[in-house]
């Protein structure tokens, strides 16, 4: 190894960690690096959080490696020992990223080692076979090594705890604690792990539960464009949407297989400008009803339509409200349409008694999502809840938890057996709604303008505000506790900081809101980016409902009033406006703090 270390490199500590690590490969990778790279890879330890690790696949304390890995599962088993969960039953789970298999077949035997029944899935599969797995199988918790839709050089370590849900702290800190006083990853100890049958029944038993739950569409017609983008969902993604009657499916061959190079795409993510081109390009050549994106590893899922004539993917919170309306809708344990879940005209003894025996359906977004789903929710009887952002909250949310979405197109559509998001389940949800809406003669965009009708025009975006210097951010956020816009678009916004909230929703956020004397309203929340080193503003606009529309969601209708069109575009146009705005005041200078 290079003497010459940058400084600030622990030479001892380097030597120490290379003793250390069990993987040859690795102990190799190290004493060839130096200077900056070295340096990057001591920096620290990769953290863990409540999703668990992510980081690059490297070797040394701050990255993805087996030494990190078998450190990690140490912390995680003597966490799950202390709680009384020793001896469980653990799935374990990976997708086909580099060194995914190596990471997990470490996990796995590490776990067995400490006396644990690990549940190895079979080959690589979607992040939601584990979650699901871990439910079916009343299992302890259950680990999937993925770096969900991270770039090509990335891989990471998600924990589910029993029930199949993401942690959530103070168990994040807990196990972090426990992973930094584990031995050298040598020195843990592993051992074989022997095939238990029940891992043979994850995919065959999911595939049974989606099936139930959305049962075979008669004579579907719906045509479908879809691709896995380079991941490990297209197989069952297939197989689920034959089961539920959806044959006339077309695939983005170059991105069918599993690769993890990902190289037809610069980042495997279904958000990303130009990530669904192909997929897209696919769907007008085939004229598809739909389309249908997939991230890697199968949580997440995105839909593309016609709007106007056009081919584009709809956003999180777009496909977010369709499918909570169609859930609810479906739903047998809603109230009747306007049957609200307070009842002034019962007395106590009938509201307690009602209490008992039905309990009005759940549904829940973020705070940083559209409150289109609220409204709809009140409209249906349904209670909506909304939750710090990520799925370790929403499936918290309450019960009977029916639907759970984040604008991130992540979306939960069965909670009772996947308590996380589900591209998956998802994909065949709305291959379901689609079907019905085509039988009616209309499309997606048609629903969606009803739901506008009745409930407003709701049009969210997204900016993000990058940086080199991650102070920028912290400086930013203190510039808007002190010194907000005051307007946007026109309106007048006050400031609401969500770091001073008492409750659930306390979290590093800034709330601008405002109403027009129109009953046009615009609210932006402000957040840091808890993986990149940007600030993120999520706007929503929306407008007050058409009183004069009908209440009736039947999807047979086939016109909508111009005024909601027209109403679409005018808000599209205000939003662009706000974004202009945010872009000035962020590249503003900033205001120097005194003291």
């Amino acid at each position: 190894m290079n003497n010459g270390l940058t400084d600030g490199v622990d030479a001892a500590r380097v030597a120490a960690w290379i003793a250390a690590d069990p993987d040859p490969a690795a102990r190799a990778e190290l004493a060839a690096a130096q200077g900056a790279d070295l340096a990057a890879r001591f920096s620290g330890s990769l953290r863990f959080g409540t999703a668990g690790l992510r980081g690059p696949v490297r070797a040394g304390p701050n990255g993805m490696n087996v030494a990190v890995v078998i450190r990690a599962t140490a912390g995680l088993a003597t966490w799950l020992t202390r709680h009384g969960h020793g001896g469980g039953s653990v799935v374990v789970g990976r997708d086909a990223r580099h060194g995914s298999e190596e990471f997990a077949a470490a996990t796995a035997e590490v776990l067995a080692a400490a006396g644990f029944r690990v549940i190895m899935v079979p080959a690589p599969g979607p992040t939601p076979l584990v979650a699901f797995a871990c439910r079916d199988l009343d299992a302890v918790a259950g680990v999937q090594i993925t770096a969900s839709h991270n770039p090509a050089g990335d891989n990471g370590y998600k924990v589910y705890l029993a029930g199949g849900a993401q942690i959530v702290p103070p168990a994040d800190r807990e196990i972090e604690e426990l992973i930094a006083a584990s031995a050298g990853a040598a020195d843990i100890p592993r051992q074989p792990v022997e095939h238990d049958p029940r891992a043979d029944e994850i995919v065959p038993r999911y595939l049974d539960r989606v099936g139930t739950r959305f049962a075979t569409v008669p004579d579907a017609s719906v045509r479908i464009a879809l691709t896995p983008m380079h991941g490990v969902g297209g197989a069952i993604v297939l197989d689920a949407l034959a089961r539920a009657g959806f044959t006339d499916v077309h695939v983005v061959d170059e991105q069918f297989e599993p690769d993890p190079d990902f190289p037809t795409v610069a980042f495997p993510n279904p958000e990303e400008s130009g990530a669904s081109d192909l997929l897209l390009a696919l769907a007008g050549d085939v004229d598809a009803d739909i389309a249908i994106a997939l991230d890697p590893d199968a949580d997440r899922c995105a839909v593309g339509t016609r709007v106007d004539g056009a081919w584009r993917m709809l956003t999180g919170d777009e496909t977010g409200s369709l499918l909570g309306w169609f859930l609810l809708s479906a739903a047998d344990d809603v109230s009747a349409r306007g049957d609200l879940v307070e009842h002034d005209n019962l007395s106590a003894h009938d509201k307690e008694a009602r209490s008992l025996t039905a309990q009005p359906p759940v549904v829940a977004s973020t705070l940083v999502s559209s409150s289109l789903l609220q409204k709809i929710a009140r409209g249906l009887g349904a209670r909506h809840v909304t939750t710090l952002t990520g799925f370790k909250w929403l499936v918290r949310a309450g019960e009977p938890l029916r639907y759970a979405y984040e604008e991130a197109i992540g979306h939960c559509v069965d909670p009772d057996a996947v308590r996380d998001k589900d591209g998956i389940s998802a994909a065949v949800a709305l291959a379901v709604l689609a079907d019905s809406c085509g039988r009616d003669g209309v499309g997606l965009p048609d629903l969606l303008l009803s739901l506008y009708e009745e409930h407003g025009v709701h049009l969210t975006r997204q900016h993000a505000v990058r940086v080199d210097d991650t102070t920028l951010i912290a400086a930013l956020m203190t510039r808007l506790r002190t010194t907000p816009p005051t307007t946007l678009a026109g309106i007048e916004v006050t400031a609401l900081d969500y770091s001073r909230r008492d409750d659930g929703l306390r979290t590093d956020a800034i709330a601008l809101s405002g109403v027009a004397d129109d009953g046009t309203s615009v609210r932006v929340m402000a957040r840091p980016s808890g993986t990149e080193p940007k600030l993120k503003y999520y706007i929503e606009m929306t407008t007050p409902p058409d009183s004069g529309v009908s209440a009736t969601h039947s999807t047979s209708r086939t016109t909508y009033g111009s005024d909601t069109r027209a109403a679409v575009r005018h808000l599209d146009a205000m939003t662009t406006r706000v974004v202009a705005e945010l872009v000035e005041y962020s590249d503003a200078p900033p205001t120097p703090e005194v003291g």
